[in-house]
């Protein structure tokens, strides 16, 4: 794809990391953003829509209260508390310099996973954007459940999202947005680790993220939670729902200016042709996982090639607790996820039913819902 048509896009997503909104010593780089701001505008100016996703947040308020690290939750949490005004501030005063309103939505983990609180802040941020207001959003550290239950979360839970990169995914995913811009303190992909590799290359342009493509992130940034594998994970997200997705160096001196000038900037992700519909998108990502499902083999191959309903017969064990209408992880016996889905009975119910013939499930439960412990409408392959 030509970057003349790349660049095209009505709706962006633009995801500002922790590094480019500050100076290597710590203390925010005002010039810096205030050229983000300015660029911004002018794309809003000229009829674009821009939703901002913006970290900085513990950063900032570490560097207020002149702590030299943020280890443990309180201190974390106080600390987003502390930077969230700060930084909200920047934006304000920003865009109020060239007539414009930004409008700030915290979120966390529930406002995607919860189905209603998913629609109703799409409603909210699809009615800013047609108001002409630029939203600036942020992963609600000082509330966020997802700190306070680590431990939990990695034995027993996949959160829908854990950091920015795959929070602006969510948001371009919800919105529909053309295009998302992840800018960090990087160029982009390259092909080995730049910082021990010199000869590495960095990759203009790529079709697919296949596992190939996942296979080249390495590390985390210093000073934020992501790395290069959360950013080939969103775009991983965006590409398939048919979005574009550009990383690329926010320290490049007016570099949103320069993306939408045609520079060759950055790393290219391409969009699919699948084009993921909405309710498929919400089941497959942007909900949080607890119960889980081994299937067979006969069972998976149903699913994937024969896009069919998961059947009782083709469990083999259920996994943690769950209600009906929660969202599940479906797993093949080596326990690789595949697929997701809305489950039609709790996890008790579907303990009784293994192995069974949907014939027999008023016989075993006394009830029936459905024939299909997940109806196909209602599953999402990953």
């Amino acid at each position: 794809m030509e970057r003349s048509e790349f660049i095209k896009a009505k709706r962006i997503v633009i995801k500002l990391g922790t590094n480019v909104l500050r100076h290597d010593d710590g203390y925010v780089s005002l010039p810096r953003i205030y050229a983000f701001i300015e660029s911004i505008a002018t794309l809003v100016k000229s009829g674009k829509e821009v939703i901002i996703i913006t970290s900085g947040a513990v950063s900032f308020g570490k560097k207020r209260l002149g702590l030299e690290n943020t280890q443990g939750t309180a201190i974390k949490q106080a600390c987003a508390a502390i930077g969230q005004g700060k930084l909200m501030s920047i934006y304000e005063n920003g865009f109020d310099a060239y007539g414009l309103t930004a409008a700030q939505i915290l979120l966390t983990e529930d406002d995607f996973s919860v189905r209603e609180r998913y629609l109703s802040l799409r409603t909210t941020l699809n009615k800013l954007l047609e108001l002409g207001v630029i939203p600036v959003i942020n992963q609600n550290d000082t509330v966020s459940t997802l700190n306070v239950a680590l431990r939990y979360v990695k034995e027993d839970m996949q959160v829908c999202f854990s950091d920015n990169d795959k929070l602006s995914a969510l948001v371009a995913s919800e919105l529909d947005a053309d295009l998302l811009i992840i800018l960090s303190d990087i160029d982009g992909l390259y092909d080995d680790n730049p910082k021990v590799n010199p000869d590495a290359k960095l990759i203009k342009s790529v079709p697919e993220v296949n596992e190939e493509i996942m296979a080249m992130a390495s590390g985390v940034s210093d000073g934020g939670r992501g790395g290069m594998e959360t950013k080939l994970m969103a775009a991983r997200l965006v590409t398939r729902f048919g979005g574009k997705v550009l990383i690329a160096n926010g320290k490049i001196p007016y570099v949103i200016k320069r993306i939408f000038a045609g520079e060759d900037l950055g790393t290219m992700f391409l969009p699919q042709k699948e084009n993921m519909p909405d309710k498929k998108r919400w089941i497959g990502y942007a909900t949080n996982i607890v119960g889980k499902i081994i299937v067979n083999d006969g069972a998976k191959a149903a699913l994937i090639t024969g896009e069919k309903s998961l059947l009782p017969i083709g469990v083999v064990s259920v996994k943690n607790s769950f209600k009906k209408g929660d969202v599940i992880s479906i797993l093949d016996e080596n326990k690789h996820e595949f697929a997701r889905g809305i489950v039609n009975y709790d996890s008790d119910s579907c303990r009784k039913v293994i192995g069974s013939h949907s014939d027999n499930i008023v016989d075993i439960l006394g009830f029936k819902n459905y024939d299909a412990i997940i109806t196909r409408d209602n599953i999402t392959i990953l």
